[in-house]
């Protein structure tokens, strides 16, 4: 991935980034070309591992090496409108803003019921946390249970290298940054709003 300097992430963001992360794109090649599967991926931060399952019937587990897990964070369109500079000189042109953190590794298949389960209790429950009334894996029937786990293979990324691009404004003078905060938190839309709250965070590191 092409990172200028000024949008790279430090080892702490990425590491955050990745705690936080959900839905992956898991991207790997082998002899039949490229295989794509978007899955959530738990990170591991005592083994720098990332896990998570895929359908049996998927043939992506059975590509074990080389692959990249690609995960997208806060992203927004930036309008030309948001710039200062635009009554200044009109040298201004819409561009987009983004996070992304792309980690590359070893894959390995987990195909034992036992891993299977733990990493699914694991999971259920990360995703869980913070709610009212958080669901359980153990508030399904044994059997259920058993039979969903069957038909599921882990995947665990051996992560090898982490890259993290955050291209929030960083390249613009300080009047076209808050422009563009206060354009993004006027937007309806309230993922323009946590892309505001990412400019204002990475532009003041």
């Amino acid at each position: 991935m092409y990172v200028p300097k000024n949008f790279a992430m430090n080892d702490r963001e990425t590491a955050v980034a990745l705690t936080e992360a959900r839905l992956a794109q898991l991207v790997s090649h082998g002899s039949a070309g490229f295989m794509v599967t978007p899955l959530p991926l738990l990170y591991r931060p005592a083994s720098h591992t990332l896990v998570g399952h895929v359908s049996r019937a998927n043939p992506h587990w059975q590509q074990a090496g080389d692959c990249v897990a690609i995960f997208s964070g806060p992203q927004a369109y930036i309008s030309p409108s948001f710039y200062a500079t635009k009554s200044e000189t009109g040298k201004v042109v819409p561009t987009w803003n983004y996070e992304v953190v792309t980690v590359y590794g070893e894959l390995t298949a987990r195909d034992d019921p036992h891993w299977v389960h733990a990493l699914v209790t694991e999971l259920t429950a990360h995703l869980e946390r913070g709610r009212p009334k958080p669901w359980g894996i153990d508030d399904a029937p044994r059997e259920f249970t058993a039979a969903q786990i069957r038909a599921i293979v882990g995947v665990e990324l051996s992560i090898d290298r982490i890259e993290g691009k955050a291209k929030m404004s960083q390249n613009q003078p300080e009047r076209n940054r808050v422009g563009v905060i206060d354009g993004l938190r006027r937007s309806p839309d309230p993922s323009d709003h946590r892309a505001a709250d990412c400019v204002e965070t990475f532009n003041t590191r």
